[in-house]
């Protein structure tokens, strides 16, 4: 089926149902299923970041046994591979990025896994967001396909990925709003104050917003990722507030606004990276 054709399809079913979950994959099962995108896709896998390449080995034989058991992927040649599995070798070819090795997998999946690894590789720009909180770092990456067509992919810190469709980037965009300020304390909107780079590299952007940043709970970061450089969303959640920092060009001497934001600002401006148009 022609990808264009393809997307048509999902979206008048979106259309038809709203959002909704897709399915939810780890690191480790993403490596198994789909091993390139280690290398090809944006989304982080910070589970495997940390495992050496023996280490490696061993989650991918358990998360192939996952797959299997939960039927995610079908194996035709189950012998081969289980005799394989019950003797503990495989070889990961040294670079620590492929499955149990010593037989060659005849591998089916699911719909919905496929659905999932095609949208996640052919969106024609993505928004990537990073969330800073005391428990560590976590990610969500927009990709966008169509007017009607969104995958919201969520990566914890521990690399669990959950994934959503999106029938508009209206819906999209209130997933990343719900992930910028999970507490809901966006409360209403300032002044506007403009900055230079040169405030932001000396901190010294005004009290206001310097408390903000001190006390922020979460801290986001959203950026564009297209041919082009796309504005930098910054958000501080404290406990009673949203602060954002909006940087319309990467290394302009200009455009660069701080202020406050309401609810409906707040998802508004994501609205806006998500869909310029």
């Amino acid at each position: 089926m022609d990808l264009q054709e393809f997307r048509g399809i999902l979206g008048e079913a979106l259309a038809e149902g709203g959002s909704q979950p897709l399915l939810r994959l780890t690191d480790e099962e993403i490596a198994i299923l789909d091993p390139d995108s280690l290398a090809d896709c944006v989304a982080p896998t910070p589970r495997l970041a940390e495992l050496s390449g023996q280490e490696r080995e061993w989650v991918y034989a358990t998360a192939l046994r996952s797959l299997v058991s939960r039927e995610v992927v079908e194996v035709a040649n189950i012998d081969e591979l289980d005799a394989l599995l019950r003797s503990g070798t495989g070889d990961d070819g040294g670079d620590g990025t492929s499955g149990p090795s010593g037989v060659d997998i005849d591998m089916r999946v699911t719909p919905e896994v496929s659905l999932a690894l095609a949208l996640r590789r052919t969106a024609s720009r993505a928004l990537a967001v990073e969330q800073h909180t005391s428990s560590g770092v976590a990610h969500a990456l927009v990709y966008v396909h169509a007017e009607d067509l969104y995958m919201v992919e969520r990566v914890t810190s521990g690399g669990l990925h959950m994934f959503t469709l999106a029938a508009s980037a209206d819906d999209a965009a209130e997933m990343v709003q719900l992930f910028v300020d999970p507490f809901d304390v966006a409360d209403k909107d300032g002044r506007s104050e403009q900055l230079t780079p040169e405030q932001i590299s000396t901190e010294n952007v005004g009290r206001p917003l310097s408390e903000a940043i001190n006390s922020a709970m979460v801290v986001g970061q959203t950026v564009v990722l297209a041919d082009a450089p796309g504005p930098l969303l910054t958000t501080y959640a404290t406990d009673k507030a949203v602060w954002t920092v909006y940087v319309e060009k990467p290394q302009a001497a200009s455009g660069i606004t701080a202020r406050a934001v309401g609810k409906n600002t707040l998802k508004k401006m994501i609205t806006q990276l998500i869909s310029p148009s």
